[in-house]
C-alpha cells in the first residue's frame, strides 16, 4: 500500500513538471525492488526535466549548494544564462505568503533590465539575481532595495524586508552570496528590526554578536546586570530608551517625538540607573546598555529556534 502511494506521488510530480500523464498498474507478482526502481526512474526523469528546462530550479540548486561546481558553466550555457556577469543577489522576505503579484510587480519595475532572475526560495522568500553595469555604486543598489520595498507596498500590498550580497563576478560565487544574504536577513531582523534593508557589508555590531558563543554572551550579561534582565523593564520604558538612542541621547528631541514631558523621560532614565547602575545619559553606559539589550534579544531568539 505504501509503495503504491509513493508511486502515485511520483507520477503526480511527473505530470506537474512535464505535463505528461502516465498510467502505471502494479502487477501482483511485481517485487518491491522493481517498484522502488520504477519510482526512482520517474523521479530522476522529473529532476532531469526540471534541470534542463527550468532556470529557477537550476539557480535555486546553485544557491543552496546542491549543484556541482564543475558543471555550473555547462548547465548555465544550456539554459542561456551568462555564467560570467557582475551581479548582486537580493533576498526578499515577507511575513505573509508571496503570490504571483509580487513577481509581476517586480518584472514591471525592471522591464528593460538585462536578464533579471526571480527565484522563489519558499512561500515567504524570493531571491532576485540583478545584473549591474559599469558605474553602478553601492548607493544605487541600496536605493534600489528601497524602491522595491516602496513599490511592492503600494502595488502588491506586501511589506518586505530585503538583504543583499556583495557584488559577485560570476555564478560560481552565487552559493556564497546566498549565505551572505541569508545571514544579513537574519542579523538585520534580529538586531535592526526598525529597518527594512540589510546590506551584508553593513551589519555592524549585530554581526559580531551573532558570532559570539552563547556562554560568553551570558557571562557578559551577568557581569553588567547581575540578575537584572530586560524583563524588569516595561515595554514603554524600553521603547523610550530605543528612541533616546536613535536621537543620539538628546533628551529634548526624544521627549518631543514621544509627546512626553522631558521630566518624565528623565525619571524613566533614572529608574533604569537605579536598577542597573547605568546612566544612559553617558555615552559609555548607553553603549553598554544597547549592546546588552542586543545580546539579550539574540539569546532569546536562539532559544526560541532551538525549541521549535
Amino acid at each position: 500500500m505504501e509503495q503504491s502511494q509513493e508511486l502515485s506521488k511520483a507520477l503526480e510530480e511527473l505530470t506537474r513538471a512535464t505535463g505528461v500523464a502516465l498510467d502505471i498498474h502494479i502487477q501482483p507478482e511485481a517485487s518491491k525492488e522493481k517498484i522502488d526502481e520504477a519510482i526512482r526512474q520517474i523521479r530522476s526523469l522529473c529532476a532531469a526535466y526540471k534541470e534542463k528546462y527550468n532556470k529557477n530550479y537550476f539557480l535555486l540548486n546553485l544557491m543552496t549548494g546542491t549543484a556541482q561546481d564543475c558543471e555550473i558553466s555547462e548547465r548555465a550555457a544550456r539554459l542561456h544564462i551568462r555564467a560570467v556577469k557582475p551581479r548582486y543577489l537580493f533576498l526578499l522576505e515577507s511575513s505573509k505568503k508571496m503570490d504571483e503579484t509580487v513577481t509581476e510587480v517586480l518584472k514591471q519595475l525592471f522591464p528593460l533590465q538585462e536578464k533579471i532572475y526571480l527565484v522563489p526560495v519558499n512561500e515567504f522568500q524570493l531571491a532576485m539575481l540583478y545584473p549591474v553595469k559599469d558605474g553602478c555604486t553601492s548607493e544605487d543598489i541600496h536605493n534600489l532595495a528601497h524602491t522595491m520595498i516602496d513599490t511592492l507596498s503600494m502595488e502588491a500590498l506586501t511589506h518586505v524586508q530585503i538583504a543583499y550580497s556583495d557584488l559577485i563576478p560570476d555564478l560560481h560565487a552565487l552559493p556564497s552570496a546566498y549565505k551572505q544574504t541569508a545571514l544579513a536577513l537574519r542579523v538585520g531582523k534580529l538586531f535592526y528590526s526598525e529597518q527594512s534593508v540589510f546590506p551584508f557589508n553593513k551589519l555592524g555590531i549585530g554581526r559580531l554578536i551573532h558570532e559570539l558563543p552563547e556562554k560568553l554572551c551570558e557571562d557578559f550579561l551577568f557581569e553588567i546586570f547581575g540578575d537584572i534582565t530586560s524583563e524588569h523593564l516595561d515595554k514603554d520604558t524600553l521603547a523610550a530608551i530605543d528612541k533616546f538612542f536613535q536621537n543620539n541621547l538628546n533628551i529634548a528631541e526624544t521627549a518631543r517625538q514621544l509627546h512626553m514631558h522631558r521630566n518624565t523621560l528623565i525619571y524613566r532614565l533614572e529608574q533604569v540607573e537605579k536598577r542597573t547602575g547605568l546612566d544612559l545619559r553617558q555615552f559609555e553606559d548607553a553603549m553598554t546598555f544597547k549592546i546588552a539589550i542586543m545580546i539579550l534579544n539574540y539569546l532569546q531568539s536562539e532559544r526560541n529556534v532551538s525549541h521549535e
